[in-house]
Parts: structure tokens; sequence; C-alpha cells
């Protein structure tokens, strides 16, 4: 009897423990949107509504919970969000970004300037140890893999590997998706395809990939001017190099006008992860921080996964049963992904480094 009562007493406690914490947190989420509403207003910036289908998370969290959300430059890279934290360091007014979407290299880099303050959602465990900094100065949000957007109604034959593009076929056809001296993407872009012409070596990606550029520029092929859903529509930028999730979302909203393939290249397939982070020095920081509570629910990181970016919670939320399979069934198919490579940051910093700095040099084209 004695054991009985003991396992009870256990059990009732554990039961107690349980509640009581769902309590706390309950109690604290509802701390947390009071002091926002009382603030009365999020400002994000290089949002796109098309990218990672943002434009269903912004009005989510308004419906939500009945904030404004100001926009900034929604096509800003991730070099200039940290330049406008920068920029309004002692600002106040809507210039100044609460929080910030970043390439993974430029979090860490952020954090060791003192731009970003630390928060960790209610979900954090459930954050992959190696996708975020332990003290909550950023952390992963979802990821994609470089892949060709092309505009099936100009490029009839349609290249499948990196090498394709170096074709006399693809004469002013091929653009990057941002200026690679400032944007994450555009950075990753040239980082693939020198991984793939250095056959996988990633020492030598970076140097590879500005030669692969700088050829490309030299054959005519490269369309020094940023991609856009628009751009390839009017056929400016007929084949762009962009992530597998931005290019998906493109072929649905143009709704074959013109059609559209996507296409994971063959060769130098690489895995970007995204990381987000509040401000050190941001104007409203409890709804920057109820914005990072959005982003990582169960809902938010499904919304993600709705714009074809794999969300940081993915694998939790497939163990748990969380996942649509509609969602599931129209992303592209696991094998495309089997040879994605997951750069180190300290891989990514390099690279990073060697193409901002050698891109006009060896390039020579003036991406805008």
């Amino acid at each position: 009897m004695r054991s009985t009562f003991v396992a009870l007493a256990t059990v009732s406690a554990v039961a107690l423990c349980a509640s009581t914490s769902l309590a706390v947190a309950q109690q604290s989420l509802e701390s947390l949107i009071a002091a926002a509403k009382a603030e009365g207003q999020l400002t994000t910036i290089a949002l796109p509504h098309d990218w990672c289908n943002y434009g269903e998370l912004i009005q989510s969290y308004k419906t939500k919970y009945g904030m404004r959300v100001n926009e900034l430059n929604p096509d800003a890279g991730s070099g200039d969000e940290i330049e406008a934290i920068k920029a309004n360091k002692g600002n106040k007014g809507p210039q100044a970004p609460d929080v910030n979407d970043v390439g993974l290299s430029f979090g860490p880099a952020a954090k060791k300037e003192g731009l970003l303050q630390p928060y960790k959602v209610a979900t954090w465990d459930s954050i992959p140890t190696d996708q975020k900094d332990p003290e909550g100065h950023w952390y992963g949000d979802y990821y994609g893999v470089l892949a060709f957007e092309v505009n099936k109604d100009i490029v009839k034959n349609v290249p499948q590997d990196w090498a394709d593009l170096l074709k006399p076929e693809y004469k002013n056809a091929v653009a990057l998706a941002g200026d690679p001296r400032t944007s994450s993407q555009a950075i990753q872009g040239v980082y693939a395809a020198g991984l793939a012409m250095a056959n996988g070596d990633a020492s030598k990606a970076a140097e590879a990939g500005l030669k692969f550029f700088a050829d490309l520029n030299k054959a005519g092929n490269f369309v020094p001017v940023i991609g856009k859903a628009a751009s390839l529509a009017q056929g400016a930028t007929p084949i762009i190099i962009r992530w597998d999730y931005n290019a998906l979302s493109d072929r649905d909203t143009l709704k074959g006008n013109p059609q559209v393939e996507v296409v994971v290249p063959k060769s130098g397939v690489l895995a970007g992860v995204y990381v987000q982070g509040i401000s050190a020095f941001a104007p409203h920081p409890n709804a920057a921080k109820l914005w990072m509570e959005h982003l990582y629910s169960d809902e938010g990181q499904q919304a993600w996964l709705k714009g074809y970016c794999h969300p940081v919670r993915f694998q939790d939320l497939v163990k748990n049963n969380k996942v649509s399979s509609d969602i599931l069934a129209k992303l592209p198919p696991a094998a495309a992904y089997e040879k994605a490579v997951f750069p180190t940051l300290e891989q990514q910093d390099a690279a990073k480094g060697v193409i901002t700095a050698q891109w006009d040099k060896v390039v020579g084209a003036n991406v805008k």
C-alpha cells in the first residue's frame, strides 16, 4: 500500500508540476502579448510576401494579436539588414528594424558586434543544437537548396547542372537573385557553382565560383540584374539562380504564365540555413519577442513549410504528426535533396569573405 501511495503521490506531483509549468507559460505569453500591444507595432525588414510565405505569417501575426507591422525594404539583402541596425542604433523611429532574417554567416557576426539581443522562444528545445546560438542571440528558422528557376516559354532546353549554364544557348539568360557583394542568397549561389566546379572541395569553392561567374560573364550569359518573378516572366532574366522555395513560390504565383520549371542541379546542391534575431536596439522589443513566438509555434513553422521552406523544427513536427499531408505532397521529391551539402559556419564565413571582397575584381559585373 505504501508503494502505491508513493507512486500516486509521484504521479500527482508530476501532473501538478506540468500543469503549473503550462500555467506559467500561458501567463508569460499573456504578459508578453500585453506588453507587445502596449508598444503597438513591429518593424520588419527584408521580408517579401512571396518569400517563405511571409505574407501569410505577417497577416496572421496582425490578425491574431491585433498588431501593426511596419515593413521596411522587402527586397533588402542580409548585409543591408545588418547595416540598417547599425545605422539606427539611437533611432526609435520607423526606420529602425526590430528583427532580422539573415543568412547563417551573418548571425554570429552580428552577435559579435553587439547588434543582437538574446531571446529563447517557448519551443527552444526542439530547435537543433547546431542551428542556434546557445545564448539565444540567433537561431535557425528555415532552409532550402539553390536551384534553377527557368522560364520554359523562352528556354526550351532546360539546364540540368551548373556547367550547362556556360553553353552559348543561354546567352543573356542567367541571373542571380541578389547582389553577391551583400546578399546571402547570391553569395551562396556563387559558392554552390564553385562547389560543383571544384568537385565538392569546400576549400576551393569560393575561388572556383568566382571563376565560374567570370567565365559566365565573359561568355555573355550572365545578366547583372537581380532576378525576380517579374524579370523572369518578362524574359529579362529567363534563368534565375535562387533558393528552391522562392522558385517554387514563383511557379505557383505565375500560374503557368509563363511556364516555370524548377531544377535542383545534379551537382553542387547547396543547402542554406537562414537565422532569426532581435535587434539589440529594437524600438519594440516585446513585439519582436512575440513575433518570434509566432514564427516558432507549430502554426508558424507550418506556414513556412507552405511556402516551400523547410522549417528548423521540421523533424520535430513530423515526429509528432503535426505536418499536413497536403503540404508534404507539394514539396519536391526527397531524392532531389539527397546530395545536399550543409556547409559549416566556418566554411560559409570564409567563402563570404572571398566572394564579397573579390567579386568586382574577378567577375567585374555590377549587379543591381
